[in-house]
């Protein structure tokens, strides 16, 4: 195998407790490798997957995990972890697998899960939405769209993702989550191959020539990902259409990293908003 056979990477950094006295990693954390990065996978898939096998109606289970060694990985080594879904059958699906130093291959392997009910661990055939999700993945199609539109277009989804993010996850009381602004903000929602909506923003009109975007919310699973970057990318284009000099938003100081990398710069002194520290951020659209 070669690293141009794969899409999908997951890069890490071995660590003291994976190696032994020769600071050898141990043959079994090879498989705990490439577990997690099946986890990163699902995330490139813009799936959350605990909602996703709910919507499907069933769960994945490792029928079988076969490992060929090829080389060893030392302490401090930076290694590529690399995936792709090589075949979809009936009821199963095969991962390959394979670990990368540099373009140096030290490890492969294959990894057969199977789709099945989860109360009788029976196996069921592949939905096809996932077939086609999978499919379209390895084939490099892109895993999200996002709609742009009003609130009675889109508010049923963005309101979902904003009661999971804000009122379930961060304690925020409901009736502070909506207001009248929603009538008349454009809005933006993610939606994955499953037709989930996985994020939302909004974008209204601040002042003359201003624009503020809020309620920028993302499903924790996909943290990380581009799906946030999208949603702003896509309401800093509204912005800029319509003519606004300077956008401006009030981000949550644990997001203000991720708003300084797209390029907006922090105004004034931090503040609190709904019991949360926040600081407002300017950028030109």
């Amino acid at each position: 195998m070669k690293r141009q056979d794969f899409r999908f990477f997951h890069r890490l950094r071995v660590r003291w407790a994976e190696v032994d006295m020769q600071k050898i990693v141990f043959n079994a954390h090879y498989l705990m490798y490439f577990d997690t990065a099946i986890t990163d996978y699902w995330r490139a898939l813009a799936l959350p997957y605990e909602e996703t096998m709910v919507q499907l109606g069933g769960d994945l289970y490792v029928k079988k995990a076969g490992v060929e060694y090829h080389g060893s990985a030392r302490f401090d080594d930076r290694l590529d972890v690399a995936l792709k879904c090589a075949r979809i059958g009936t009821s199963s699906m095969t991962f390959a697998g394979a670990i990368f130093r540099g373009d140096e291959l030290l490890i492969t392997c294959e990894l057969v899960y199977v789709f099945a009910d989860p109360a009788s661990q029976t196996s069921r055939p592949v939905p096809d939405a996932l077939r086609r999700v999978l499919t379209g993945y390895e084939a490099g199609e892109p895993m999200l769209h996002i709609k742009a539109g009003d609130w009675a277009a889109l508010g049923t989804d963005a309101g979902k993702v904003r009661t999971a993010v804000f009122v379930e996850e961060q304690r925020i009381p409901m009736q502070m989550v909506w207001d009248e602004a929603d009538n008349t903000a454009l809005h933006a929602v993610a939606y994955n191959g499953l037709g989930q909506g996985i994020a939302t923003g909004r974008l209204v009109r601040h002042a003359d020539g201003m624009g503020k975007i809020g309620r920028m919310a993302v499903h924790r699973a996909l943290r990380g990902s581009r799906v946030g970057a999208d949603i702003l990318h896509t309401l800093m284009g509204a912005a800029r259409e319509r003519g606004d000099r300077e956008v401006m938003l009030h981000a949550q100081r644990s997001a203000e990293g991720f708003y300084q990398r797209l390029g907006f710069a922090p105004r004034g002194e931090p503040f609190e908003e709904v019991g949360i520290p926040h600081i407002e951020m300017v950028k030109a659209p």
